[in-house]
């Protein structure tokens, strides 16, 4: 896929799964239904705060590299122990997330590693478009919860996309009532955008604004396409 093409498509509110390109409006959660909402940041507006900066000085011991990415084993067993310790659904491994069984990856799939010393302790997958960058997938080691590495990887995807001087990051979506996505707020509030896919518009993030998009597409969706479903 060109570079122009992905972003385009990001721009449209869709993303990478797989090897295809999707959009949705819900999720389901143990039951329920509710409304997702994707995000992205403005790069140029990229500010840190106190809570990013000590975080950024604190995991500065270990070692970034950036370098194209291929599945290898010691991903894959990395991959297995964080999936054994997390407690909502995840692929069984990351061939399933990125590729699905396709030969080939269309994409331009890059991946930031954290090592400690030798040890491989975390990994943050991104797409890089021509003028945009798309996170994809982080997983970690478990025995290095305490050091908040989904949100250590948030920052440093982000920072390396300012470094390249692109316009947008997307870190993918929220989910509106279910708070286990918004740690993708962390790196700068003030720099995000959601998507408002009534309307076709990125405005800037406030949380009335979710509740105002979840209530549109609830009443605009449900009633005809999803009805009998719990929300």
């Amino acid at each position: 896929m060109r570079g122009d093409a992905l972003d385009f498509y990001l721009a449209q509110g869709y993303y990478r799964m797989q090897q295809e390109l999707f959009t949705c409006h819900f999720v389901p959660f143990s039951g329920k239904l509710y409304t997702a909402h994707w995000l992205r940041l403005a790069l140029g507006r990229i500010a840190w705060g106190p809570e990013q900066r000590a975080l950024l000085r604190r995991n500065s011991r270990f070692a970034a590299t950036i370098r194209p990415f291929r599945i290898t084993d010691e991903y894959e067993e990395l991959y297995a122990r964080y999936r054994a310790s997390i407690t909502f659904d995840a692929a069984p491994t990351i061939e399933a997330v990125l590729m699905g069984g396709e030969a080939h990856n269309v994409f331009n799939t890059q991946v930031i590693e954290l090592r400690d010393g030798e040890r491989l302790i975390a990994a943050g997958v991104f797409d890089r478009g021509e003028r945009t960058l798309a996170g994809i997938l982080n997983f970690y080691d478990p025995a290095y919860r305490k050091f908040s590495l989904g949100k250590y990887l948030l920052l440093l995807k982000t920072d390396h996309a300012r470094r390249q001087h692109l316009d947008y990051y997307y870190p993918g979506y929220l989910v509106h009532g279910y708070p286990k996505f918004d740690y993708k707020l962390f790196a700068c509030l003030a720099a995000t955008e959601v998507f408002d896919s009534v309307r076709g518009l990125w405005v800037p993030f406030a949380w009335d604004a979710v509740a105002e998009h979840s209530a549109e597409l609830l009443a605009d969706w449900l009633p005809e396409e999803l009805g009998g479903l719990t929300v």
